[in-house]
């Protein structure tokens, strides 16, 4: 399976944006997550969500302003992320783990799209 993510951009402070993650298909992966990676940081856990969608964890930073979802139909993941702040600048990733639960430990997702920049202005 491969990722493709997209939705990023510019964006003032306190506004939103929607990334989208398209699967190329269905695959055993039970688990997506959004990671993100900040220039000079280390790849940090932003959400997941597990196959069925019901379950969901959001790293505290982004918890109440971000909103992951995923649409099986259409093997698509989305953030909705609200009320940015410059200190989410970063580029996102969106990834795919064989877990059965869902982990904030990126070396467990096996599969990864190419990244998608979002740039907050203050």
């Amino acid at each position: 399976v491969q990722l493709q993510a997209s939705g990023g951009g510019l964006v003032q402070a306190g506004g939103s944006l929607r990334l989208s993650c398209a699967a190329s298909r269905t695959s055993s992966n039970n688990v997506m997550g959004w990671f993100r990676q900040a220039p000079a940081k280390e790849r940090e856990f932003v959400a997941g969500i597990n196959w069925n969608g019901v379950d969901t964890m959001y790293s505290d930073s982004v918890k109440g302003r971000f909103t992951i979802s995923r649409d099986p139909i259409k093997n698509t993941m989305y953030l909705q992320m609200s009320s940015l702040k410059p200190e989410d600048t970063a580029v996102y990733y969106c990834a795919a783990s064989r877990k059965s639960s869902i982990t904030t430990v990126y070396s467990q997702y096996n599969v990864w799209g190419q990244g998608t920049q979002v740039t907050v202005s203050s």
